[in-house]
């Protein structure tokens, strides 16, 4: 088996199956200043960043407004409370056999974080509509809240490693479902990065980052970690 001791797993598109409703709200928002992005273009530019930032390099990259800053607040402040909106009445679930994959991780002494790019409300709300706890089918959240730099640097990671007394990167796997993810995970030092196919970003877009794998989704990791 592999000497991996944490994995980091991204959560919407990667552990929890939303159908991309956060880019579809970003979408929105950003649609609703006036502006005609497309759900492609959401998931290219902004994709697995915290979701300020998303707003802003989707505007930066697909319009030629120059008060970028002003209208990106806006649209934030929208996002925010569109997104809660929108999560309270979706439907939201996890991936086939992602309980039993958290469950045979546990069962190798392998400590499971979720990060993501979602603030601390947005991420708490995802877990109680999935009745995940912390401390039962994972072992630590980290958010966008949590950290002064958001992916693709390492902060999160670290602080997750910090969590366990985790000094070796090479002891660590990251999985996201979209490029900034992989990259986050090579920021860190990672011992393996993976792609996932289930959730914002295509092969091609994911490869751009040259992970270790791309699998169709994150449970196929069990016939890696374990073979």
């Amino acid at each position: 088996m592999i000497d991996i001791k944490l994995v980091v797993f991204d959560m919407a598109g990667t552990t929890v199956n939303e159908n991309n409703l956060v880019y579809k709200t970003v979408q929105k928002v950003i649609n609703q200043e006036g502006f005609s992005v497309s759900l492609d273009e959401v998931l290219l530019y902004g994709a697995g960043k915290e979701k300020h930032t998303a707003i802003t390099d989707v505007l930066t990259a697909c319009t030629t407004n120059v008060d970028i800053k002003t209208i990106a607040d806006k649209a934030f402040n929208n996002f925010k409370v569109a997104l809660e909106t929108a999560y309270d009445e979706a439907q939201i679930s996890t991936f086939n056999g992602m309980e039993a994959f958290f469950e045979s991780l546990r069962k190798h002494d392998i400590k499971i974080a979720l990060n993501t790019g979602y603030d601390s409300k947005t991420a708490n709300k995802l877990l109680e509509k999935l009745n995940w706890k912390v401390g039962d089918q994972v072992d630590a959240l980290i958010t966008s809240d949590d950290v002064v730099n958001g992916r693709p640097n390492p902060d999160m990671i670290q602080m997750a490693m910090a969590k366990f007394g985790i000094t070796n990167p090479a002891q660590v796997l990251k999985a996201g479902d979209s490029e900034i993810d992989i990259m986050e995970g090579k920021n860190s030092g990672c011992a393996i990065t993976v792609g996932v196919l289930s959730g914002a970003q295509n092969k091609e877009q994911l490869e751009v980052a040259n992970p270790d794998y791309i699998l169709n989704d994150v449970t196929e990791l069990e016939g890696i970690l374990f073979r």
